[in-house]
């Protein structure tokens, strides 16, 4: 059964790096899930590339939108928040970075992470794993 659309998210690239924008995979990934029936927004496109962390948690929060990031700050900034929302999906330790990989590993593991986003989770893939912690981080 092909996968069912669901995810509404934003992407984010961590803007410390010094990496031009047309070598950024992340906008790439939008049009992959896009084409899978997400509705998905790099946050360049909305005018919000130099928005503060802050700012891009408050706006997914309130649209109810997954942020995906490879900004592992973003751990640190929901275990302060300690809020239900937004769920965040964080690549980390990836060797192989090009947009092709990163979104074919997002969408074979979407099905399986799904109803912990939905429910409020910050999801962490891996070359090896997936891990989900539920939100809030430190939370009942």
């Amino acid at each position: 059964m092909p996968p069912q659309p669901w995810m509404n998210a934003y992407f984010h690239f961590d803007r410390r790096r010094e990496v031009p924008r047309r070598q950024c995979p992340v906008p790439a990934y939008g049009g992959g899930l896009r084409a899978a029936g997400h509705d998905a927004v790099h946050v360049h496109d909305l005018g919000l590339a130099r928005a503060t962390d802050d700012a891009l948690f408050e706006l997914a929060a309130r649209e109810d939108r997954v942020l995906l990031s490879e900004d592992t700050d973003f751990g640190t900034i929901l275990a302060l928040r300690a809020e239900q929302r937004p769920s965040v999906l964080l690549f980390r330790r990836m060797s192989d970075r090009r947009a092709q990989t990163l979104l074919a590993l997002l969408l074979v593991n979407l099905d399986a992470v799904a109803a912990a986003l939905e429910a409020g989770a910050v999801v962490v893939i891996e070359p090896e794993r997936v891990r989900v912690r539920r939100l809030p981080i430190g939370g009942a």
